[in-house]
């Protein structure tokens, strides 16, 4: 394995590397890993290689783990988007992370392109950034942030990084690495990028205010097309998604443009797709020696990720599929790159000589399970093509669907050796595999493990239609005939759907005709997907839009997060969890009709339980708190309105003869004079004058009648006072 510490340098005899790889993820040496992939690729080729594994940012003093790197610094998130990685669609902080040993969260931070980038220079100013992944693959342009809420400026701006490769790397990175190998600097004496370097497919560079742009040509089979400026899409929701369809446009290689788009000053130029691989190049890759081993520097720790897909092989790349709420067509590509049979066997055999291997393989496909070695069958039709996918809104008469190959295949691998199960854990593609019963079957006798992954998505045509996904009676008709042949084969396997909840166009309505679909269907969800606009995705388009790019029309978009929260309860109608949140989405959309103990209704008009009863609905809670936040202010209210006219008292001055404050001197006393702050008051005695004297006299006392000179006229009993004399008496009670 490739060292990741000083420690497995030295054990190697290096005095040096020539590329150090820096990942947010944890270092596993298996090629569904793209920095192991990579790093395998340009060993390959004579590199040495180091791998910097999750570094801590907080200081460059990590990027100096093995020196200075001799030819470039590789930079990546890992194999996510390091935003998604952290963040759920609520924005709250995931749980765990699948690419972090024991799942452990925070080893990355957000952003890690940027991040990693700044460390980089900082350690070594001097040393080429060449990033790439997922995270720079997907913002190269302008693109919408879900997390900040706004658009944002390429990834290669932001990160100050010489080079961008996008897309699956191996071919621009291997000649990268090639040109600086053989002494060629990737900036010239005034530094801009050399121009051996601006020509490479699959790249991105930039160039500053004093530098010519590429010289304009917009003929549709090439040359260069200038983008709308980052300030005209941050300004106008639709040049950002004229942006995104032009983008999307040239992602063919055959045919696609040099892109440029204006950052102010600054200019971005995004070189045409790298060409597909063809089958030989591909075999060489996955053919190099991995070892499927997580780093020993770990320990006996594990990877969630890794445990998944340990014993997976890869059988193709690219979809056609071209749903747009994924990322692999802006990734990978359209074009299907598929490995010869023989290369993939030799693979399982490496596996299941292991000594841990089970005898299981977890799965054999790629990013859609059943697209191997399909595609187009037109070469001409495909140096002209545009469309943003094959099969949908109706499947292109070009396309190749036969899955013979892909039979052959599976009957080979589980022939093998040790082998007793082939798994198909990846997605399959449902509208695609009616066209071959042959497959269905197959597939059902011996290649699901109980549960088959589907992704219907949704049931609301016109949501599906958004999707870029077949009409819900296509899966229909693909689970009649799954489950005759399941039959056949007297299998008990089902099948697991896929659902989306809050996608762009989805209405509370549209989502209680899906709840209705599932009902009837007896589909009882255990976790369905909360969509989340990711960048550079026609989805995340329509999310910060609210208009279709593809056709320019409005959308409705669920931005709300009780909305959104309503939406995916009523997925899960089924779970008592969700009972007052599907209520509350049932009376707003006016279906009181599904609430009731008929077999037609979702929800019964009682919580099902005591407990439940007792747990008061979202409506509820919201006035509640509504009432205490009243409650507070209120008193926060009356509080400032006392403080404010309560009256002043100023302390005395000076003290009377009994060292008491007269009320006299109480208004002009001093509040800051220490004196008075003591409890210790001084007694000043004084000698008393006459006056005083005859004050206290006893014949100067008030006079007070005897009984016998008593006004005898006055009732003798009724109570009086002098001051109120002309007050009516009271009646004598023994009268």
């Amino acid at each position: 394995m490739f060292p990741i510490s000083a420690a497995g340098l030295d054990g190697l005899g290096w005095d040096g590397v020539d590329v150090v790889f820096v990942t947010g993820d944890a270092y596993v040496d298996h090629p569904s890993f793209a920095t192991a992939l990579l790093a395998r690729v340009l060993e390959a080729d004579g590199f040495r290689v180091a791998v910097l594994a999750q570094p801590d940012w907080k200081t460059c003093d990590a990027w100096k783990t093995f020196g200075q790197p001799r030819l470039a610094f590789c930079v990546s998130s890992g194999n996510m988007d390091s935003m998604m990685n952290h963040y759920t669609a609520g924005r709250k902080v995931r749980n765990d992370d699948a690419y972090s040993p024991g799942g452990v969260i925070g080893k990355r931070p957000d952003r890690a392109t940027l991040a990693y980038s700044q460390r980089a220079r900082e350690a070594f100013p001097n040393v080429p950034i060449i990033v790439g992944g997922i995270e720079a693959s997907l913002r190269r342009f302008s693109h919408y942030d879900y997390w900040s809420d706004k658009i944002r400026r390429s990834i290669l701006l932001d990160s100050k990084a010489d080079l961008l490769v996008y897309g699956m790397g191996e071919s621009p990175l291997l000649e990268i690495m090639r040109l600086l190998r053989d002494g060629n600097p990737i900036r010239n004496d005034n530094g801009y990028i050399a121009d051996e370097f601006r020509n490479i497919r699959g790249t991105a560079f930039c160039i500053g205010a004093k530098e010519d742009l590429p010289e304009e040509d917009i003929k549709p089979a090439g040359g260069c097309l200038h983008l709308p400026s980052h300030e005209e899409v941050v300004d106008d929701k639709k040049r950002f998604a004229e942006m995104t369809r032009v983008v999307y446009e040239n992602l063919q290689p055959q045919n696609a443009a040099c892109l440029i788009q204006q950052f102010s000053l600054q200019a971005v130029v995004v070189n045409p797709p790298s060409l597909p691989l063809s089958e030989t190049e591909l075999d060489r890759i996955y053919s190099l020696p991995f070892t499927r081993r997580i780093h020993p520097e770990y320990g006996n720790v594990e990877v969630p990720a890794f445990t998944m897909i340990k014993n997976s092989v890869t059988i193709h790349r690219g979809c056609y599929g071209g749903c747009t709420f994924c990322s692999i067509t802006a990734h990978q590509g359209k074009t299907i790159q598929s490995r010869s049979a023989q290369s993939v066997c030799d693979e399982v055999k490496r596996i299941a000589a292991e000594p841990r291997f089970g005898g299981t393989i977890s799965d054999i496909g790629g990013p859609t399970a059943n697209m191997y070695k399909t595609g187009c069958g037109n070469d001409k039709a495909r140096e002209h093509c545009r469309r943003l996918s094959c099969l949908a809104p109706k499947v292109c008469p070009h396309l190749n669907t036969d899955h013979s190959a892909l039979i052959k295949l599976m009957r080979k691998v589980r022939g093998i050796d040790n082998v007793n199960n082939v798994f198909i854990a990846s997605g399959v593609r449902t509208d695609l595999a009616m066209f071959d019963e042959h497959y269905i079957d197959e597939l059902a006798a011996h290649h699901v493990g109980g549960h088959l992954k589907t992704a219907p998505e949704h049931t609301d045509p016109a949501v599906l239609s958004l999707m870029n996904k077949p009409p819900i009676e296509n899966y229909d008709a693909f689970c009649e005939l799954f489950h005759a042949a399941s039959e056949r084969a007297e299998k008990n396997v089902f099948i697991v759907p896929y659902l989306i909840a809050g996608f762009p166009g989805c209405t509370l309505t549209s989502m209680v005709s899906v709840a209705e679909y599932l009902k009837a269907n007896n589909i009882r969800p255990e976790q369905v997907q909360e969509f989340i606009p990711g960048p550079f995705e026609l989805a995340g388009v329509m999310y910060h839009a609210g208009l279709n790019p593809i056709t320019g029309e409005q959308i409705y978009v669920a931005k709300g997060a009780r909305e959104r929260r309503l939406q995916k309860a009523l997925l899960l109608y089924h779970d008592s969890e969700y009972y007052f949140d599907v209520k509350s989405a049932l009376k707003e959309t006016g279906r009181e009709d599904l609430i009731g103990n008929s077999t037609k209704c979702l929800i019964p008009p009682y919580p099902p339980n005591k407990e439940m009863s007792m747990v008061r609905s979202s409506r509820v809670k919201r006035l509640m708190k509504k009432q205490e936040t009243e409650r507070v202010e209120t008193e926060k209210r009356k509080q400032e309105q006392h403080d404010e006219y309560r009256p002043i008292i100023k302390p005395p001055s000076e003290y009377n003869t009994y060292g008491r404050p007269t009320s006299r001197d109480r208004n002009d006393r001093d509040r800051n004079d220490d004196r008075y702050k003591s409890n210790d008051r001084p007694y000043e005695k004084r000698e008393r004058s006459d006056s005083d004297r005859d004050r206290y006299k006893s014949n100067d006392r008030p006079y007070k009648k005897r009984e016998s000179e008593r006004d005898e006229t006055r009732p003798r009993n009724s109570s009086y006072k002098s001051r109120n004399d002309d007050r009516p008496p009271r009646r004598d009670k023994r009268d």
